[in-house]
């Protein structure tokens, strides 16, 4: 059985984004609980959010790929501080 070298290549490449990925959620949670003592189990939705913003500005809304990720960018600071200031805050 021989292993074709561009199919290795994509897998270790995905491999590393989806590890990418966990490592940005994991320190997203260390850095949340490390300030506010309190953990943030919305990290990680806020975080796919963020994700489908760019997706769906990238797709539906045709923009350029990193207009899209600019714009997901400011959405997801904007959906970020509303959850703070509704959620937290009042804790």
């Amino acid at each position: 059985m021989t292993i074709n070298l561009t199919i290795f290549v994509q897998n270790l490449f995905n491999g590393l984004m989806v590890g990418g990925l966990y490592a940005l959620i994991a320190v997203g949670y260390t850095m949340v609980y490390g300030i506010l003592r309190l953990i943030n189990f919305a990290f990680g939705d806020i975080m796919v959010m963020g994700i489908y913003f760019a997706f769906y500005g990238a797709t539906l809304i045709r923009l350029s790929f990193p207009l899209a990720v600019i714009i997901s960018l400011g959405a997801t600071a904007i959906l970020g501080v509303l959850i703070d200031r509704l959620a937290y805050k009042p804790l």
